[in-house]
């Protein structure tokens, strides 16, 4: 009687632990994951717009008083074309006076400065390198900040080394036409203070 209880305590033990080992053997290997992960950063919500603010504080220090203004009420920053024939894509400028827009995270627009007429854009990208946060995008001004050192710094390499497309491929030619029609009026706007200012302080604007 003894010997067929024990018999029968064996067989269910080998049979119960066919299923409880692989079990133990799971819920230990999960054990020792969780102890060898790296502790996770914790999110910062208010990490971005900080780094926005440190970038835009750079930016308005690297461009002149014209430039910041004109990204602080347009959103972009337009940047004269130093190279006498211009870019030499589809379309040359022909020797006339040509610029860029700067906008942030989108493709430099080069164009004719009076005609307007849209040549080229031409995309680059600045990864952010920032640790432990390093990501894919740089905050909005420092983006634009290293856009425009890298045109003003050496406009025919950052063209040389560019992906160049027709305009259109990133950018609504609308909207691009629509702000340089936004820039135009905001010259004016700005020259008609500035004759106002001088009228008033008695100062020659010229």
């Amino acid at each position: 009687m003894i010997l067929a209880l024990a018999a029968t305590t064996l067989v269910a033990l080998a049979l119960l632990s066919d299923l409880i080992i692989p079990r133990v053997e799971e819920a230990w290997s999960r054990h020792r994951a969780r102890r060898g992960r790296a502790p996770a950063l914790s999110y910062d919500p208010g990490r971005e717009r900080r780094a926005e603010q440190r970038a835009r504080t750079l930016l308005r220090s690297c461009v002149d008083d014209e430039e910041w203004a004109m990204y602080r009420d347009l959103g972009f920053i337009r940047v004269w074309g130093s190279q006498a024939d211009g870019p030499d894509q589809a379309g040359g400028t022909g020797g006339a006076p040509y610029a860029y827009l700067i906008y942030p995270h989108r493709a430099i627009v080069a164009y004719l400065a009076q005609t307007h007429r849209l040549l080229n854009e031409y995309c680059v990208a600045f990864p952010d390198q920032t640790r432990p946060y390093g990501s894919a995008r740089l905050p909005d001004s420092d983006d634009v900040l290293a856009k425009w050192m890298a045109l003003t710094g050496d406009e025919r390499r950052l063209i040389a080394t560019a992906n160049m497309h027709l305009p259109g491929r990133q950018l609504d030619p609308t909207r691009v036409r629509r702000d340089l029609w936004r820039l135009t009026q905001w010259e004016r706007a700005r020259m008609r203070s500035s004759g106002a200012h001088s009228a008033s302080t008695g100062v020659d604007a010229g």
